[in-house]
C-alpha cells in the first residue's frame, strides 16, 4: 500500500499525489518539433504532518528542487495533485488553482531559496525586501510596516537598524536570515527550504539549522527541507523521502531510514555520510555506471543498472511503492529479503 492509497486524515497539512513534471525536448526550425521529454519528477507521492520537518534527499538532478517548486506552483505540474490544508480556504488542490487563488494560498506557503546571494535584489534595502510581501498583500504599510520588519529582523537574529542597508553589506549567513525573515513575514503554515544551508560554511550552517528549529517551535511552522547533505537532514528532519531520477524510492521516519534502510540506493547514500568518530571507519559503496538519463530512463527499476542486488525482474518490471512496515515505504522488489547497512554498521 502506498501513501496515496491511504485515507489521509485532515491533520495532514500537505499531500502530494502522483506528481509529475515532464519538460519537453524540442529541435528543428524555431524548436517546433517535439522529440522527447525529460521526466524531472515522475509519479511522486508523499505527505507532511503539521509541525514536522520532511527531508527530501537524493543526488543532484534527481528532481528534489523541481518537486519543491511544483508545490509552490513556480512550475505548473504535468499531472498529479498537491493538496494543501489552508487555514482559511480549507483543503485545496494547489495544482488546479488559478492566479487569483494562488495569490491567496501563497500567503501560507513560502520558500527559502538555496543561494543567499542571488535570491535577494541588490537594489532593494532590507526594509523593501522583507516588507514586500506585507505591502503586496496589503497587510501593512507606513510605520506599521517598519515596525513589522524590525520585529522580523529581531526574530531571525538581525538588528532592526539594518533595515536601511542593502544585501551587499551582509555575509552569506546573514543573507540567509534575511531570506528567512521575508518567508516569515506573512506567518505561513508551510515553508519550503531549498538547500538553505548548502552555500554556507559549516559553522554558519549549524547556526542556521538551530535558528530554523527555534522558529519552527515558536511559530508552529512545517518544513519541506530539500537537501543533498544527509548529515543535515538527519539533524533536522522527522521523516525522510529519498528520490532517484524523479522517482520516490524510500520514505520513512528519520531514525528508521538511517539505521535500517530498505532500498540499495538509500544504503549507498548513507555509506557516504562522514563519521564523527575517526575510529569508526567505513568503506563507501561505489555505485557502478552513470545516473540514468531522465529523458531516456531504463526499463523496469530505474536503479537496476547500478544495483548490486539486481535480478531479472528488476530489469523488466517497475517496482511499486509499498508499505513494508508502519510508515515505512519502499520501491524495491527485494526489500523484504535484503539486509542492508545503516549509518552505524
Amino acid at each position: 500500500m502506498s501513501p496515496e492509497d491511504q485515507t489521509v486524515p485532515p491533520s495532514f497539512l500537505l499531500e502530494v499525489k502522483n506528481l509529475k513534471k515532464h519538460f519537453p525536448i524540442k529541435k528543428g526550425f524555431v524548436f517546433s518539433q517535439l522529440v522527447g521529454q525529460v521526466k524531472a519528477v515522475d509519479d511522486v507521492s508523499f505527505y507532511i504532518r503539521p509541525g514536522e520537518t520532511l527531508g527530501l534527499v537524493g543526488e543532484s538532478g534527481c528532481g528534489k528542487t523541481t518537486t519543491g517548486r511544483l508545490i509552490m506552483r513556480a512550475y505548473d505540474p504535468t499531472s498529479g495533485e498537491i493538496w494543501f490544508d489552508d487555514c482559511k480556504l480549507g483543503r485545496v488542490n494547489v495544482a488546479a488553482l488559478d492566479k487569483q487563488q494562488l495569490r491567496q494560498i501563497r500567503m501560507n506557503m513560502q520558500m527559502v531559496f538555496q543561494d543567499p546571494y542571488s535570491s535577494l535584489n541588490p537594489r532593494m534595502t532590507l526594509l523593501q525586501i522583507v516588507g514586500e510581501p506585507l505591502l503586496v498583500n496589503q497587510v501593512a504599510r507606513g510605520s506599521e510596516l517598519q515596525d513589522r520588519v524590525a520585529e522580523l529582523l529581531k526574530v531571525v537574529g538581525l538588528r532592526p537598524e539594518y533595515m536601511q542597508r542593502y544585501p551587499h553589506a551582509f555575509s552569506g549567513g546573514q543573507r540567509q536570515r534575511i531570506g528567512l525573515a521575508r518567508a516569515l513575514a506573512l506567518n505561513p503554515q508551510l515553508v519550503v527550504c531549498d538547500e538553505p544551508v548548502s552555500a554556507l560554511d559549516v559553522s554558519v550552517q549549524a547556526q542556521s539549522l538551530n535558528l530554523l528549529q527555534d522558529l519552527q517551535s515558536e511559530f508552529h511552522l512545517t518544513y519541506l527541507f530539500v537537501s543533498h547533505d544527509l548529515s543535515v537532514v538527519e539533524h533536522i528532519s522527522d521523516r525522510v523521502v529519498v528520490m532517484y531520477v524523479g522517482k520516490l524510492v524510500e520514505h520513512a521516519r528519520t531514525e528508521e531510514l538511517f539505521y535500517k534502510p530498505r532500498h540499495p540506493y538509500t544504503e549507498a547514500l548513507l555509506s557516504a555520510v562522514p563519521k564523527p568518530d575517526p575510529r569508526q571507519r567505513s568503506t563507501p559503496i561505489v555505485l557502478e555506471g552513470d545516473v540514468a538519463d531522465p529523458a531516456n530512463p531504463p526499463s523496469g527499476c530505474y536503479f537496476h543498472p547500478r544495483c548490486r542486488f539486481c535480478i531479472e525482474k528488476c530489469r523488466t518490471e517497475a517496482p511499486q511503492l509499498r508499505e513494508i512496515s508502519p510508515d515505512h515505504f519502499v520501491s524495491c522488489h527485494r526489500a523484504d529479503e535484503l539486509d542492508l547497512a545503516g549509518v552505524t554498521q
